[in-house]
């Protein structure tokens, strides 16, 4: 594949290991430093594994890999660390990380003249790799923040000036869904086109999420492992997660659109993909109920956007990337806390009736779920008064 099809992200890792792997083979000049800018963490860490693989042997590794944070080591001793030769390994090799510690408030004079002295004179048995992962560059260079490109900006004009420049830009979703069909076919396996769209539309283009992802699928479908060699549609829907949570936000998608036919039939759809088939119903009515309180917190916030989204739902009762705007959209359809309560209550109802033993469990389900994508009923003043003292 030509490297003219990859986005901006992959065509500058490929570049970079394409400069390093030459200059191990003293085929071409090795720069001193080079600016890991972006906080892409997949291409990082293919950036990583390149200088490893050049630069590090495994039984030198832990004389000449050094792992420097700035928040708790100053510049001054990583650069007296680079420049002081090593014993035991003839090339060393610093990552130096929360490079934003350069950038904070207050005069760096001190650190940038000492950057500028060691790259005047930088020791040829060095490499410093400065991982700059407080800047967020899009795939589309264009769109990038004010801010990130101000940042941006500086950094090119300090650390730039002695170091190679590495934009990291987010994956879109095209090329991950490419990555994934090269990966699979690498693996001696065929990744179906549509199970590459689920798994990349599952997991929000999230690369390291879809890595490991992938590594799990060849490893059960994979035909060096004795599988079959194909990865479908199924085997996403099965094994990873996030397809999983789709289907939740559709039928979620469907209750709140007041679809009552259409959240039964996903629902179906829901019972009839899990291997537990009924018993996974408290799972079902957990997911409902965390979805539901968190469509909750969004209204009462007024959260409009994605970025906001992140703010209002603290660590821990966050949402998968691809389903901020569905969440969104679908809790400024409700009116009010109210109806948002209502919802709460009648999965309250379900879960303690699912408790109870019912003979039939999927008719509880049905039920939950008809009442829920249904208009609620006129109150009447005896229940008007007992929601308002439940309020």
């Amino acid at each position: 594949m030509s490297a003219s099809r990859w986005g901006a992200g992959f065509t500058a890792v490929a570049r970079f290991v394409s400069e390093i792997e030459a200059a191990a083979k003293q085929e071409s000049p090795l720069k001193p430093g080079y600016v890991l800018a972006g906080d892409e963490t997949f291409l990082q860490e293919k950036c990583r594994a390149a200088v490893l693989r050049a630069f590090v042997p495994a039984d030198l590794r832990d004389f000449c890999l050094s792992d420097i944070d700035l928040a708790s080591t100053s510049i001054f001793e990583a650069l007296d660390r680079a420049q002081t030769p090593s014993l035991m390994a003839p090339f060393q090799v610093l990552f130096i990380r929360n490079v934003r510690q350069l950038y904070t408030r207050g005069a760096k004079k001190d650190e940038f003249a000492a950057l500028d002295r060691y790259f005047r004179s930088p020791n040829p048995q060095a490499l410093l790799i400065f991982v700059a992962d407080f800047i967020r560059i899009p795939a589309d260079t264009r769109r990038m923040e004010m801010d990130d490109k101000n940042r941006y900006e500086r950094l090119a004009e300090t650390l730039g000036e002695h170091c190679g420049m590495v934009e990291l830009a987010r994956v879109t979703e095209e090329d991950a869904m490419r990555w994934t069909v090269a990966t699979a076919q690498e693996a001696e396996t065929k990744l179906d086109p549509e199970a590459a769209r689920e798994l990349v539309d599952a997991l929000g283009a999230d690369m390291m999420l879809i890595a490991s992802e992938l590594e799990k699928l060849l490893l059960y479908t994979g035909s060096g492992n004795g599988g079959r060699g194909r990865i479908t549609l199924g085997d996403v829907e099965t094994m990873v997660l996030g397809a999983k949570q789709r289907s939740l936000y559709e039928l979620t998608d469907a209750i709140s659109a007041r679809q009552p036919a259409r959240a039964l039939a996903l629902l179906h759809g829901l019972l009839n993909s899990s291997d537990a088939g009924e018993d996974a119903a408290i799972g079902h009515l957990y997911m409902l109920a965390r979805t539901f309180r968190q469509m909750l917190v969004v209204l009462e916030k007024n959260v409009r956007d994605q970025r906001a989204i992140w703010q209002a739902l603290w660590q821990g009762f966050r949402i998968p990337p691809f389903a901020a705007d569905d969440l969104i959209r679908q809790a400024r359809r409700y009116k009010s806390r109210r109806d948002l309560m209502r919802a709460l209550r009648l999965i309250a109802r379900a879960d303690l009736e699912l408790r109870s033993s019912p003979p039939d469990k999927r008719l509880v389900l049905e039920r939950l779920i008809y009442d829920l994508a249904s208009e609620a009923k006129p109150a009447s003043p005896w229940s008007s008064a007992q929601l308002s003292f439940e309020g």
